[in-house]
């Protein structure tokens, strides 16, 4: 059943101890999930010893579910849980800020579009085949459009670096290609070496959390049906929630 796990997991990095970190996957406009996680992490923090919590979303709120908008409307108020909240982007907030400031650019509008920016359009009021691309900036909040703008591209905390999709292989962390960032699976998914940091990313879909020795994948594809998925750290520990 959804909800945290009672298993405790042997994490492949650190943090310093007093601080406990959750980093939540990709969201996609799964509002009810949301919703629910934000509970069940409600209830963790309350019972956790950590006097420092951070809770970091790993991008890709928007496109594909119902409620883009909800759900961004969900980041936006103070943080939760007497947490500090680390929002990063994600390659479809990219997809989509790309087609908002070009919507002249016919390659950047389709390729948000079929990508699920119909969808996110939608959440909005917004008929994506329509309506005029110019316009779709200005039907979107203001203090929205200012949060898409601000997302940072990492979050490192201990031994994890936090990014949307991953790294590229034998590149230094403090080099590494934003794009890439933002948009990697090969050769970050199956390589074996060591990256400086454990990665914590989402981007790449999977039935169920990977872990491993150099990265923790935690996109469970909440928007095709499976589980929205958070991973609380501590100390050299992480333990899983899920709605």
């Amino acid at each position: 059943m959804p909800g945290t796990s009672d298993d405790i997991i042997q994490a492949p990095a650190s943090l310093p101890e007093g601080l406990r970190v959750y980093a939540v996957g990709d969201i996609h406009g799964s509002i009810d999930k949301l919703d629910a996680l934000h509970e069940l992490i409600a209830e963790d923090a309350a019972r956790a010893p950590e006097a420092r919590r951070a809770i970091v979303y790993l991008g890709d709120y928007v496109d594909r579910g119902t409620d883009s908008q909800g759900v961004i409307e969900r980041l936006l108020p103070p943080p939760r849980f007497g947490a500090e909240a680390v929002h990063l982007a994600g390659n479809h907030e990219a997809m989509m800020l790309d087609a908002l400031t070009r919507p002249g650019d016919d390659a950047a509008i389709a390729r948000w579009i079929d990508n699920g920016g119909a969808a996110a359009l939608a959440s909005w009021g917004i008929d994506a085949y329509g309506s005029d691309p110019a316009g779709w900036a200005a039907a979107i909040p203001p203090e929205q459009l200012a949060f898409l703008r601000q997302l940072r591209r990492r979050a490192a905390f201990g031994g994890y670096l936090f990014v949307h999709a991953g790294v590229r292989p034998g590149v230094a962390l403090d080099a590494q290609d934003p794009d890439d960032l933002l948009w990697i699976r090969e050769p970050f998914l199956s390589s074996t070496a060591d990256f400086g940091a454990v990665v914590v990313h989402g981007h790449t879909p999977g039935r169920d959390v990977v872990v491993r020795k150099n990265r923790i994948g935690l996109d469970t594809g909440a928007v095709f049906g499976g589980h929205l998925t958070c991973a609380a750290f501590w100390s050299d520990k992480l333990t899983l929630i899920q709605a």
